[in-house]
């Protein structure tokens, strides 16, 4: 039961693709500069990672160069620790045709937690009104208008007394 070596299929031996040669070969570098920040962009993603060996086709050797070269330098501030990538909307998803337009839809309630009660104190809940962000505001209670005359006639009573 025994079974004999596998044989590599065809389709193994057309997906081997070529080694890829360091930049650094490529351009006779012998030592990495922390502060050459051209060179060391090369070797980092859009993200401000640092890509893998088998991305840039460094060897171990000079893959640690790299990485501590990429990393004295975002420690002067030379390079960012990482990148933030912002995408923008496309216009066509910020108008969706199947959206009415108009005003946006406000809150019929307050909030079960702004609700008035019975026992607030003596104030009625017709006392509160709603503002245009939902949250309630106490009216002001105008005093009851005393007429001229009868602030007079008051005053006339006091001093008779």
């Amino acid at each position: 039961m025994a079974k004999g070596p596998k044989k590599p299929k065809a389709k193994d031996a057309s997906r081997r693709r070529k080694k890829k040669v360091s930049v650094l070969t490529q351009e006779s570098i012998g030592y990495v500069d922390w502060k050459d920040i051209n060179l060391l962009r090369r070797f980092m993603s859009d993200r401000a990672k640092i890509r893998a060996r088998q991305v840039t086709g460094n060897n171990q050797q000079q893959q640690k160069e790299i990485a501590r070269a990429i990393k004295n330098a975002r420690e002067m501030a030379l390079l960012p620790y990482n990148n933030r990538i912002t995408t923008q909307r496309s216009a066509s998803r910020m108008r969706d045709d199947s959206r009415i337009d108009g005003p946006a839809p406000q809150p019929t309630a307050p909030p079960p937690g702004m609700r008035p009660t019975e026992d607030m104190d003596g104030e009625e809940p017709e006392a509160l009104e709603m503002a245009a962000d939902g949250t309630t505001m106490e009216t002001p209670v105008e005093e009851e208008a005393v007429a001229p005359d009868a602030a007079e006639a008051d005053a006339e009573e006091e001093t008779v007394s």
